[in-house]
């Protein structure tokens, strides 16, 4: 029997930190979208991480997560604050330092057409 959760993506907008480059969230997005998968897109997960939202601890428990952010550390600090541990199997892509086309190639790497 496969027990394997399936493969979630999560994109975070940073819309109120204004750190990530608006090209590179735009062209991520629009790949994604583009590639006719689920994802999940949320303004801001520093404003979730805050409010603590119940849906970090969903998230964070999953095994197959690839999350579209900030720096890898700084998401998993995130998680952290809510009381959540993210998935040591999370995959963190960084929008503000990496170009769109790497970012959206790890979100979607090894997704079958």
């Amino acid at each position: 029997m496969n027990t394997a959760q399936p493969l979630r993506i999560l994109y975070c907008h940073c819309t109120y930190a204004r750190i990530v480059p608006a090209d590179v969230k735009s062209a991520v997005l629009n790949r994604l979208a583009a590639a006719n998968i689920e994802f999940e897109a949320v303004p801001d997960l520093c404003e979730m991480s805050a409010r603590r939202d119940p849906r970090l601890q969903a998230l964070a428990t999953t095994d197959s997560i690839r999350i579209a952010a900030c720096f890898p550390r700084a998401v998993q600090g995130l998680f952290e604050a809510a009381g959540c541990h993210l998935s040591s199997t999370a995959r963190v892509s960084n929008m503000r330092m990496d170009p769109a086309d790497k970012v959206a190639a790890e979100l979607l790497e090894e997704i079958p057409a």
